[in-house]
């Protein structure tokens, strides 16, 4: 069988869409320094992988030119898309729209398709449906307008985020407010900065937990996983921004420190794993997928996130709870690839 692992890294030091490793002035960038000096070969190396577990396997970089995809169908006639395309043209709106091009010329690919993708994309929508489906989520509200006074029922501190982003996008220190002033605003900077509507949220002090989930048509729930922010300073809030994602020089980055699995009480981690479960389900994700949640002082659980197709680097999230769970990091991608081929393509409805 062979399998296309196919991503979108465009730059102008990049070419050639099957080279294996990164321009020599790309690696000694800040960005790719960070994530270990060389995000081509990163690709490469899971497809090394899936050669080792017997597919043919090769990377394809998309570099923005949709082309070179149609192009790749007639020439290598993959089997197996496994889609690691998270933004095209520098939009990640452009997720879903991938996904819808995999989905018209019906050839299986991995994880989520572009439902599930633009539903969790749009904070407001993905709430809306936890709270139908009787998933707890942190109060909530959609400013979409600009306003001298935004009236809220919150109790301060609130949280503010763009209501279209993912990957902590538009999330800092300064997204949590604590009186008027500020929450207008941090408004006022995500409608300026990022083009569109802000999501403002009861902010639930607490512990931050990661829950992963795998498979598609009977999904399991893998070790969950917490964040542990006691080294955070007092002058930073307990939430994992964009610094603390994605900026390794970042105090937020070194101090956001994950422990799996969590130390949590039974009946706690059984619920968190039966919210994880109705989540994933209820956004229709598929092959794998995690959900963020915070646990607050009185044991109640809130779903925060629910992330399709999250990210698969070996020091992320849902490497870890896996390893946990004693999936190795080559198992991870054979059992993607197995529901991938095994799902049904329709809603799921329960």
């Amino acid at each position: 069988m062979k399998i296309a692992v196919v991503f979108n890294e465009s730059f102008p030091q990049i070419t050639d869409h099957y080279a294996k490793s990164s321009p020599k002035e790309l690696k000694e960038m800040p960005f790719f320094i960070k994530r270990g000096g060389d995000i081509i070969a990163e690709y490469e190396y899971i497809a090394k992988l899936l050669r080792k577990a017997g597919f043919k396997a090769y990377i394809l970089n998309l570099l923005d030119d949709i082309e070179i995809l149609f192009k790749d169908l007639q020439k290598n006639k993959p089997d197996v898309i496994f889609n690691l395309v998270e933004l095209f043209n520098e939009k990640s709106g452009l997720e879903k729209s991938f996904a819808g091009i995999l989905e018209l010329i019906n050839i299986p690919y991995t994880g989520s398709d572009p439902i599930a993708l633009g539903l969790c994309q749009n904070k407001n929508l993905t709430k809306r449906l936890l709270g139908a489906t009787g998933i707890n989520t942190p109060k909530f509200k959609l400013i979409s307008k600009l306003s001298k006074i935004y009236r809220t029922g919150f109790n301060y501190p609130i949280i503010v985020k763009p209501a279209m982003e993912d990957a902590s996008i538009g999330i800092e220190n300064e997204s949590i407010v604590i009186n008027h002033h500020q929450l207008k605003e941090r408004i006022e900077h995500v409608f300026a900065k990022y083009k569109q509507p802000a999501l403002i949220e009861q902010y639930i002090e607490g512990r931050e937990l990661n829950v992963s989930v795998i498979g598609s048509e009977n999904p399991k729930v893998l070790p969950i996983s917490e964040i542990d922010f006691s080294q955070m300073p007092d002058t930073s809030h307990k939430i994992v921004s964009f610094q603390a994602k994605w900026d390794s020089h970042h105090e937020s980055y070194k101090k956001t420190i994950p422990i799996c699995p969590a130390n949590l009480p039974k009946e706690i981690e059984l619920k968190a794993k039966e919210m994880a479960i109705l989540s994933f389900k209820a956004a229709n994700c598929r092959d794998y997928a995690r959900v963020d949640m915070r646990l607050d002082k009185k044991n109640n659980l809130f779903v925060l996130e629910v992330n399709p197709n999250p990210d698969l680097s070996e020091d992320a999230g849902f490497a870890r709870s896996a390893k946990a769970a004693g999936i190795s990091y080559q198992q991870i991608f054979q059992l993607i690839i197995e529901s991938a081929l095994t799902k049904k393509r329709q809603l799921i409805i329960n």
